[in-house]
């Protein structure tokens, strides 16, 4: 059950659609369920697993650790390191942290979780070290806007950068303005973070008479609309093994120009400059 794939801009291939993690760790009681999704996740075809390093304080990537026993080299395992932790050793040691609960030799791809007091010279220095470590194979960064962007192209390695993770749904549609086409110039791809609003958009009557349609559900057209823009990925976050399966049908969406305009419709379009939302 192959997803299809993005290019980073080094040629790697990044599966289009994944599985989240924000969240998870924080309720024992949850916490088989937690592990069963990821498995879910990984038996349907959404090998991408994100996650960091401030969920749950570590929590989480112990837990994607232990789901991930026995089948590291199904996943594309994505993490991030906290601001606070970003200087050049800092970094550094984040990510051995990181490694021992993942339980893993290596990160697919390491991204600052967004910008701190450090300067993005340190951070880059440092995923060059660890890269050519072999301990992560690529990194990136998180809610980073185009002045950011333009900023850390200029630092020393910073030309290395594989992705921005970013806010973006039907109803954070800032990014159009500038970013998605400041990413597209330079083959960089985007990954979208909450790409159903954390299920604030599945009671949408737009949403819903689309779904109908398609015999869908409100949560796979709003996933089906996020991926309808090339170079972008989605990580959204379900501790329900059966709605992996759910998340995965979206990529079998086809939306039509009239879906697109009753979008638009209903969520509009930037016409100016926003800045970057974070949640």
């Amino acid at each position: 059950m192959t997803v299809p794939a993005i290019a980073l801009p080094d040629g790697t291939p990044m599966p289009v659609l994944g599985a989240g993690t924000w969240g998870y760790a924080e309720d024992p009681g949850r916490r088989r369920d937690e592990i069963d999704a990821l498995h879910a996740a990984l038996d349907v075809g959404l090998t991408l697993i994100d996650t960091a390093e401030m969920y749950a304080d570590g929590g989480a990537e112990e837990l994607a650790g232990e789901a991930l026993a026995g089948r590291r080299d199904e996943a594309f395992l994505v993490d991030k390191v906290l601001p606070a932790n970003a200087s050049r050793r800092g970094t550094v040691e984040a990510c051995e942290r990181a490694l021992r609960r993942l339980r893993t030799d290596r990160i697919d791809l390491y991204l600052l979780h967004w910008r701190g007091r450090y300067p993005l010279s340190e951070t880059v220095q440092a995923f060059g070290e660890l890269r050519d470590a072999g301990k992560i194979r690529a990194w990136g960064v998180s809610n980073l806007d185009v002045d950011d962007l333009d900023e850390l192209i200029e630092v020393p390695g910073g030309g290395h950068v594989a992705t921005d993770q970013i806010l973006y749904n039907l109803v954070r549609r800032g990014p159009e303005w500038d970013l998605l086409p400041w990413a597209a110039r330079r083959g960089l791809p985007l990954m979208a973070y909450s790409p159903v609003e954390q299920g604030r958009l599945l009671d949408e009557p737009a949403l819903r008479d689309i779904a109908d349609r398609h015999g869908a559900t409100p949560a796979q057209i709003a996933l089906a609309w996020v991926l309808d823009h090339p170079g972008v990925a989605a990580i959204p976050k379900t501790a329900t093994p059966a709605r992996m399966a759910e998340n995965r049908a979206a990529l079998d969406v086809v939306l039509s120009d009239d879906d697109r305009a009753a979008l638009d419709a209903a969520f509009p379009p930037p016409t100016g400059k926003r800045r970057l939302e974070i949640l």
